[in-house]
């Protein structure tokens, strides 16, 4: 497996770079790199379908963001006695993102799952077609979030120390607009955890994360992402059965708001959460609906009319 995140990883550069030229021409005929930013993003939103994108939030403007993951669409637990799923709900959040700059995007969130309490730091380091000369071929943002378990321990061996609740999520996250449509990224992480289900499961669990944008119309896009755990360094042979979080989705943009109407097989929404702890499957009826509404606020409005919110 982490030959095929080798080879995927490879391909996502070389596809890079097989764009580089004309896209990089067309930003040289662009005098304003900062304008740039703003009218050409890589992905409409801070996030994908299940994982985090390299955007972030405009100084002092505040998101809040509800995500919603219903039941199994078909197998064992799915079917018309639940509506297709509808009827369940495996997770729920809420939470609110503020920009404290353009490059710097702080967090709080709670999820259903685990009474579980995120916050986040998010950084843009690098930023496509900015630089001193216009031509920095991708963007970097890195993120670092912090999950702590709020619920009655399950069983009285299962938080031997109060500190096993806490568990920590840091990710580099590499993207490029390829062309005015196709956005694609890339994103290795380390998640550090004490509370896990066998001895056998790593407490530092890495990944590999894939995603992409399509855009179909000024207002609509469709949007996937893959989560590559399983054959890093997590064995195969575990005891329960665990799945690489895939998921595929549609984006509407309404002016301040974000529509997000997704398919996935992980039950939960937050990294710490499904990363480690996804076990359906998309193969055996482990699919569900989910949709995330995003509403943007403008805590103090700029009068500049360039770092206004636009359609992409």
């Amino acid at each position: 497996m982490l030959k095929i995140a080798t080879i995927i990883g490879f391909t996502f550069f070389t596809g890079c770079a097989a764009f580089a030229q004309s896209a990089d021409s067309l930003l040289k005929t662009i005098t304003d790199t900062s304008l740039v930013k703003v009218l050409n993003p890589t992905f409409k939103s801070t996030r994908i379908v299940l994982s985090h994108s390299t955007e972030t939030q405009k100084k002092h403007d505040l998101d809040l963001r509800i995500r919603h993951h219903f039941g199994d669409i078909g197998g064992e637990f799915g079917g018309g006695h639940t509506l297709y799923g509808l009827d369940v709900a495996s997770d729920l959040f809420i939470g609110l993102d503020y920009g404290i700059t353009d490059k710097l995007t702080v967090s709080i969130g709670r999820s259903k799952h685990d009474e579980l309490y995120n916050g986040f730091l998010k950084y843009k380091i690098l930023t496509q077609g900015g630089g001193k000369s216009g031509n920095m071929p991708l963007n970097l943002t890195v993120l670092a979030q912090m999950a702590w378990i709020t619920r009655a321990p399950f069983a009285t061996t299962e938080f031997t120390t109060y500190a096993n609740r806490f568990s920590y999520f840091i990710q580099p996250i590499f993207s490029r607009k390829i062309t005015q449509r196709i956005s694609l990224q890339v994103a290795p992480a380390v998640l550090l955890r004490k509370n896990t289900t066998e001895a056998e499961d790593p407490e530092n669990l890495f990944s590999i994360g894939f995603a992409g944008r399509a855009k179909i119309t000024k207002r609509l896009s469709f949007v996937a992402d893959y989560t590559l755990v399983n054959g890093i360094n997590r064995p195969t042979d575990l005891t329960q059965k665990f799945y690489n979080p895939l998921g595929v989705g549609l984006e509407i943009e309404t002016g301040g708001h974000v529509f997000s109407f997704n398919f996935m097989n992980s039950e939960f929404i937050t990294e710490n959460s499904f990363i480690p702890n996804t076990k359906k499957s998309w193969k055996h009826g482990g699919v569900r609906f989910g949709f995330t509404i995003s509403r943007n606020f403008t805590v103090f409005k700029s009068k500049d009319k360039d770092i206004q919110s636009k359609i992409y």
